[in-house]
């Protein structure tokens, strides 16, 4: 069974905790977690691009000259794709780009990320953070306090305004729920604090 020491936000420790094999002792599967990444990512494309067709395109209602005596081929309209300023032949248009996977596939890739930061010594736990008020200047406090650096990810039990208001305007700190957290963002995090209410839930969840 894994343990962990537990820090207070001043950095300093006050107990050990276990944590669940079935969670934080998996074994890594990099399809696993190469499907649920690339899911996400997926999800994330806005699927808004668009081209206009030869029926879309404004203008080119009359044809642009008789069928036949001219000597040119024979058109129907100024708007075909080979005029210039002409519709656009098999281009993209809106759509939704997400599509599924299994909840216990994404669940897995869950547990894999999570063991992965734990084997890196990349989780930090903390028993609660507490701030004062919504200044910048006390939650960079509590991160240099616990010592971490890089892209770091604050995962909470429960919203606390102050927590984010003070933590937006630092680069590359993000303030999430544990319900809200993905595979996607874990691996895009050098760091992780995680709350011990937030760390006990995700466990319940996930095992």
């Amino acid at each position: 069974m894994p343990k962990l020491a537990m820090l207070n936000q001043q950095g300093e420790s006050i107990g050990s905790l276990d944590l669940k094999d079935e969670v934080f002792a998996a074994e890594n599967n990099n399809q696993v977690i190469y499907d649920v990444v690339k899911q996400q990512r997926a999800a994330m494309r806005q699927g808004t691009v668009m081209t206009k067709n030869r029926s879309a395109v404004n203008g080119g209602g009359r044809k642009p000259y008789r069928q036949k005596g001219t000597g040119h081929a024979r058109q129907g309209t100024i708007r075909a794709p080979q005029y210039v300023g002409g519709g656009v032949v098999f281009g993209p248009s809106p759509r939704d780009y997400s599509y599924k996977v299994n909840r216990k596939v994404r669940r897995l890739a869950l547990r894999i990320a999570l063991s992965e930061k734990l084997r890196g010594e990349n989780l930090v736990v903390v028993d609660s953070i507490t701030l004062a008020s919504h200044r910048t200047k006390e939650m960079i406090t509590v991160l240099e306090n616990l010592k971490v650096e890089g892209k770091i990810m604050v995962v909470l039990s429960e919203t606390s305004d102050l927590v984010s208001t003070a933590a937006r305007n630092i680069p590359n700190v993000r303030v999430t729920m544990y319900n809200h957290i993905s595979v996607y963002d874990i691996l895009n995090t050098n760091k992780i604090v995680i709350t011990k209410d937030a760390l006990e839930r995700i466990e319940e969840v996930l095992s």
